[in-house]
């Protein structure tokens, strides 16, 4: 099987990306900056595509490089991922081991200890009740199974997008309702170093109306139940700027939003 790095980007000026990646496979970097270009050429025997286009939105950088992957395994990354060495043989091996799975989720922890990504602490397949904790960094696919499935990310959340985080979500979420396959696997493939985040600016009241929105369109018979649990679960996280009857006002007309989209 092949392996692609869909890597997203942002005003890059040179190939250096491939090098701080640690990139040892073929790849597609989208390079959203404010201009037109695609560059092809070979890293260690490897085929680097970097796509500049003038546009912007995380899920839609996602987009133009799955649309474009002739790949059978993708992974997606950000500028912040470094790759482990040998991640190739470990991608496909998992995929060897497991000819059911279209989507492998591995470990990427974050160098940032103050902003830590979730550990998959055992193998086991993941279903739609447990699915919402997973970032894009995390995946690996088959690309035939979401093309032949027209599953692609949202390009209404996200970095970019008119709402906020989400788009990652919704990409699995709708993989598992379509009956795609996926599975968990512990091993690690990069690390990110989650410096800064380009959409979590406090719990203000976009971000509970975004996170309402968010509700509304994964799942409109649930989407209050949704909310309410998200409200009573992280709590502590916001006490201090939203009680909770303002947040859950808030994620309530979010939800409301999301039903004329």
């Amino acid at each position: 099987m092949r392996l692609q790095v869909l890597l997203s980007v942002m005003h890059q000026k040179n190939f250096n990306i491939v090098k701080k990646a640690n990139i040892q496979t073929d790849a597609i970097i989208i390079n959203q900056a404010n201009s037109f270009k695609k560059e092809i050429f070979s890293h260690n025997g490897s085929h680097i595509q970097i796509i500049t286009l003038d546009e912007r939105g995380v899920g839609l950088s996602r987009n133009n490089a799955l649309m474009r992957s002739t790949a059978d395994i993708a992974v997606f990354g950000d500028e912040d991922i470094e790759y482990v060495d040998g991640y190739k043989d470990m991608i496909l091996a998992a995929f060897d081991n497991s000819p059911q799975a279209d989507m492998i989720l591995f470990n990427v922890p974050s160098r940032n200890l103050n902003r830590p990504t979730y550990t998959i602490r055992s193998p086991g397949r993941v279903r739609r009740y447990n699915c919402l904790k997973y970032g894009a960094v995390k995946m690996a696919i088959r690309v035939e199974s979401f093309k032949r499935e027209n599953i692609y990310f949202s390009l209404l959340f996200g970095g970019g997008a008119k709402y906020s985080s989400g788009e990652d979500s919704l990409f699995i979420y709708n993989a598992i309702k379509s009956g795609l396959k996926v599975f968990a696997c512990p091993k690690i493939i990069g690390y990110v170093s989650q410096e800064d985040s380009t959409w979590f600016k406090g719990y203000t009241n976009e971000f509970f109306i975004h996170k309402g929105v968010f509700f509304g369109v994964l799942s409109p018979p649930l989407a209050y139940l949704l909310g309410l649990q998200y409200v009573i679960r992280k709590f502590n996280s916001f006490h201090s700027e939203k009680s909770r009857l303002e947040a859950l006002r808030l994620i309530n007309k979010g939800i409301t939003i999301s039903k004329g989209l």
